[in-house]
């Protein structure tokens, strides 16, 4: 039995001519012409004047880190529902983190963000503040309230869009608030490079520092000269072709993701489950089932498991992670909450009917038919 992934890439002959051209061309290595195409693409996708790509999301934020120039005398507040990759590059910078809880949605709770700026401010006037928010599971966050409680606080505001590529709040395009936005192109997001991150930003001082940096901030000389200390996180310009492939596809896949949503919803309806109440403009990167108790949702994950389809809990908040136990953190029931009911469905973009078969089939043997209460569109 051909197991069903959680989000797969889907890719064919488009990416492989691609990436056929790329090796025609002679750039092999980094850079090259599809690196600056792929660039023009992802700039024009989040409406931003620029765009940097790099070899991960993570490595686009520590880049963003860098510039700003991240340190202890930082404390780098974020949600607390999030992947590891949002606060990684911060705690290796010695930031201090605090961690804020979620609405109902799963982003971040506008009031509690208010209130941990204000209150992290109170607790150390001098040290700088930057806020990285999350568009969880491609849900933009709110970016103009983000920005106006940023801006009143003092705070910069980095937009964390790994999974909300082709996403937008308010017509606006996921990664468009704040300083910079970053995006992943991770083999598991809606548009892969198979590994491979961007920076894209309105500001030419942060482009321009963040593509040096990316290339061991080599000195434009005639031979290896250095005024500061880089990195090698450049995208490959074959990886970068294989992107261009993707961005042409974006709308069907971004099509095909909405439509496996509103299948999981008639297929949950009328269990006791519930889906993780949508927004507007997402882009369905993954679907979330909330469960009736932490036991059900476990039931669920083992159903899906005994049938060759991979599942997993939404990310375990960051303030119940081992190694942050002693970070500041700001309400967090609801996201322990939503860690204990909910499951990642799959959603890949290449789901077919016998996938289908397989998870009704899975969510039938452990639901049946319970009433559940209505989901109002936020």
């Amino acid at each position: 039995m051909k197991r069903v992934f959680l989000s797969p890439p889907w890719t064919g002959a488009e990416e492989r001519a691609a990436a056929e051209a790329a090796f025609d061309s002679g750039y092999v290595a980094p850079c090259g012409p599809m690196v600056d195409e792929f660039e023009r693409g992802l700039a024009a996708l989040s409406g931003r004047k620029y765009a940097v790509a790099v070899s991960s999301g993570t490595a686009a934020i520590d880049l963003v880190a860098a510039h700003l120039g991240v340190d202890q005398s930082w404390t780098v507040v974020a949600p607390t529902l999030t992947f590891m990759a949002t606060v990684g590059p911060a705690w290796h910078r010695g930031a201090r983190l605090a961690f804020v809880d979620s609405d109902a949605t799963g982003n971040v709770d506008l009031a509690l963000l208010d209130r941990a700026l204000s209150e992290e401010r109170r607790r150390s006037p001098r040290r700088k503040l930057l806020f990285a928010g999350v568009d969880l599971y491609g849900r933009c966050c709110d970016y103009a309230e983000v920005s106006r409680i940023c801006r009143r606080h003092g705070a910069e505001f980095l937009c964390d869009s790994a999974e909300a590529v082709g996403a937008t709040c308010a017509g606006r395009p996921s990664g468009s608030a704040g300083i910079a936005g970053v995006y992943s192109f991770n083999g598991n997001k809606i548009i892969t490079t198979s590994g491979g991150g961007a920076v894209v930003t309105d500001s030419r001082k942060l482009a321009d520092h963040v593509r040096s940096m990316s290339q061991q901030s080599r000195e434009p000389k005639p031979w290896y000269e250095h005024r500061e200390v880089g990195y090698n996180y450049r995208l490959s310009n074959v990886l970068a072709a294989i992107g261009i492939a993707q961005l042409r596809k974006l709308p069907e896949m971004l099509e095909r993701r909405r439509r496996n949503a509103e299948r999981y919803a008639r297929l949950f309806a009328g269990t006791e489950a519930e889906m993780l109440p949508p927004r507007d403009g997402e882009n369905h990167w993954l679907s979330v089932a909330l469960l009736g108790s932490e036991r059900r949702r476990d039931a669920l994950l083992r159903a899906f498991a005994s049938a060759g389809l991979e599942a997993r809990p939404v990310w375990k908040p960051m303030h119940l992670q081992p190694v942050f136990a002693k970070c500041a953190t700001y309400g967090g029931e609801v996201a322990e909450d939503l860690f204990r009911r909910g499951v990642c469905l799959p959603s890949g973009s290449g789901l077919g009917a016998g996938d289908w078969r397989r998870i009704r089939a899975a969510v039938e043997g452990v639901l049946g038919g319970k009433k559940t209460r209505t989901v109002t569109r936020l």
